[in-house]
């Protein structure tokens, strides 16, 4: 008998789904597959490139109904969140609107007796390696765009969202893509390190911990593939003097805990201007207290369980920490029935009295909890927004444009935010800095990674 994954769900503890991981000969034949079908899709019009991914992408939205529930029970998130399509259509038809201009041929200023272009050609096969918090619309960053540069993609996702790997499968089948263009493969960790280091994959995406970056980077030493990289984050949030404080309050406690803070761009630490900072904290903790902390399919529900009961463990020991060095909890959590240790459900938690020797407002918690730092100023804030070893976002929260501009010039970051977060903008690069990682998705920038320069220097015959 075959080995398989389980898929344990946060919301009880069963098992949801299990699946065989992929064979020896299954993976060898993927590989063949891609690489046969994305010879002659190199070929393909982006036009009619295009259209068979738009299509693909109403074949999914199509299953959103069915994709709601399923998300709730794979990874946790309360229904009443929806599915992501919402963003993974905005994504999608930006990049396959973008591929035309994005994809054109770099040509030089004119030079007698000779044509000179670079057309931007495709890398050949991707393996994106896509992640459970944001299962769809982390991979589809890289799968449209990857498509539509002329490229074959095998998706490897994670073992605590399956099925998503499956609905994009399904999608694409429905929508007539040439066979063993886009594939969806089981596989297990080494079965991904083996696949990595073989030499057959031209590009890699990955998104996940700092420690999965290495790991696939080692594997991959020596092969010359191209990769892109997401890794961990730390995003900070400056509220300024002569921030709107009740729409701030609003966004970033919205963004600390949405997805139970199972955000790559979530808010983590939060500094605050001392002239603002008790009313702040008092609208903050106000709004967090009306959390719901249940079973995430029923719809009163607006905080479920993490992934997994290791993820709430790790941010109630870093909380816990936080409180043995001084940190003061600002949330009442012993009314939350479901939060107890070895419990995927944890409550909500707000800490004031923070400061940088805790674990919490330095090392990434991926959870419901932010730590929250009074400051004198900009000048005060900087070196603690930047006291990080990543950079994904950071967001400014001001009436002044000019000042967030100049913050943002000195904050190690890969996005600056003004009076927004957590959102991703398939018009700018989502790139980070640091751990963070490397590489870039989205954009026309997103398309220089998934491709490869290529020059033509053609001189007129005497």
């Amino acid at each position: 008998m075959s080995e398989t994954v389980k898929l344990v769900s946060p919301v009880d503890g069963s098992i949801y789904i299990e699946r065989p991981l992929a064979t020896t000969g299954e993976i060898a034949g993927a590989v063949a597959a891609g690489k046969a079908a994305q010879s002659d899709w190199a070929h393909v019009s982006i036009a009619e490139r295009g259209k068979l991914c738009l299509a693909a992408l109403e074949a999914l939205l199509a299953m959103g109904e069915e994709i709601v529930p399923e998300l709730a029970w794979q990874m946790g998130r309360p229904v009443r969140y929806g599915g992501e399509m919402g963003g993974v259509e905005e994504r999608a038809r930006y990049m396959v609107e973008l591929a035309e201009t994005a994809l054109k041929d770099v040509v030089p200023a004119p030079k007698t007796g000779f044509t000179r272009y670079v057309k931007r050609v495709p890398v050949g096969l991707v393996l994106v390696i896509a992640p459970w918090n944001y299962p769809f619309l982390t991979a589809i960053n890289t799968i449209i765009p990857a498509l539509m540069a002329g490229n074959a993609v095998i998706l490897k996702h994670a073992a605590q969202t399956l099925l998503v790997g499956e609905r994009f499968q399904k999608a694409f089948d429905a929508a007539g893509l040439p066979k063993g263009l886009f594939q969806n493969i089981v596989l297990s960790h080494g079965q991904t390190e083996a696949l990595l280091g073989s030499g057959d994959i031209d590009h890699i995406n990955f998104t996940g911990s700092v420690a999965g970056g290495r790991a696939i980077e080692r594997a991959a030493a020596g092969t010359f593939a191209t990769m892109g990289l997401e890794l961990g984050g730390k995003d900070p949030a400056l509220v300024r003097a002569d921030a709107d404080l009740d729409y701030a309050i609003a966004n970033l406690v919205d963004g600390a805990f949405f997805n139970s803070g199972q955000c790559c761009c979530g808010i983590e630490r939060i500094y605050v201007h001392e002239s603002v900072y008790d009313r702040f904290v008092d609208g903050f903790v106000e709004l967090t207290n009306q959390y719901v902390l249940g079973n995430p399919l029923e719809e009163a529900t607006t905080l479920g369980p993490m992934a997994q009961a290791r993820f709430a463990d790790w941010v109630r020991e870093q909380t816990g920490e936080a409180l043995r060095k001084g940190a003061k909890a600002m949330i009442d959590t012993s009314k939350y029935d479901l939060d107890k240790p070895g419990s995927p459900y944890i409550a909500p938690q707000v800490l004031t009295h923070v400061d940088h020797q805790m674990s919490v407002m330095r090392e990434e918690s991926f959870g419901p909890v932010v730590g929250i730092m009074k400051v004198h100023g900009d000048e005060d804030a900087l070196p603690l927004m930047n006291d990080s070893p990543y950079g994904l976002t950071a967001s400014i929260w001001t009436s002044d444009a000019e000042a967030a501009a100049a913050i943002g010039d000195r904050v190690e970051t890969g996005t600056v935010f003004m009076n927004r977060c957590d959102y991703v903008d398939p018009g700018l690069v989502w790139t980070g800095v640091k751990d963070t990682g490397k590489g870039g998705a989205l954009s026309s920038i997103g398309y220089e990674h998934l491709t490869r320069p290529k020059s033509y220097h053609l001189k007129t015959a005497l």
